[in-house]
């Protein structure tokens, strides 16, 4: 990702935050985290995020996704002694359509941007709802067309082992002059 489409995204990300009365250090601001997922598309495929704490005990993040932006298909697997994350979204501003393994929806409201796509069962969430996904559960989300903030409380974060069901996919951003 070159460094003005990340500095362009980490701009639009704040004032998002700023829309959903989510007030954040400078310190919180300097270290948001813009991930493309290696695919060049950041307005389809894209999560601009703040993580607040992350120890062997906890983690709490806060998400921005721009309008209709997806953070592509992907599971919390177990690996060595640890169980894999479980983890609470919460809607702060927005919608937000969730997709998780079940019944799948018969006129889903999200529209995948290319890639790998396999589960479809829609959970819609509005501000003040949250929804917890359990270790290993693959899942995927998208925004509404006015974009939206979300809150995430887990167990520890280890991003760099999150598995995509795309294998075109990069988990951690690299950024280029």
């Amino acid at each position: 990702m070159l460094k003005e489409t990340y500095e362009g995204a980490k701009k639009r990300a704040l004032e998002m935050y700023d829309k959903a009365h989510i007030v954040l250090t400078e310190k919180e601001k300097e270290n948001l985290e813009v991930a493309d997922f290696g695919l060049g598309d950041l307005e389809n495929s894209g999560l601009e995020i703040v993580t607040y704490i992350n120890t062997e005990r906890c983690c709490a993040k806060e998400m921005v996704l721009f309008p209709r932006q997806t953070c592509p298909e992907h599971i919390h697997a177990p690996f060595d002694n640890y169980a894999g994350k479980q983890e609470t979204f919460r809607c702060r501003y927005g919608v937000v359509y969730l997709y998780v393994d079940g019944e799948p929806a018969e006129k889903p409201q999200a529209q995948p941007p290319k890639g790998v796509y396999t589960v479809w069962h829609e959970i819609v969430l509005h501000p003040g709802e949250q929804y917890t996904l359990y270790p290993n559960t693959k899942h995927w989300f998208q925004a509404g067309n006015e974009g939206a903030v979300v809150s995430e409380f887990s167990t520890q974060s280890f991003d760099e082992y999150d598995i995509f069901t795309d294998p075109a996919i990069k988990r951690i951003p690299e950024i280029d002059e």
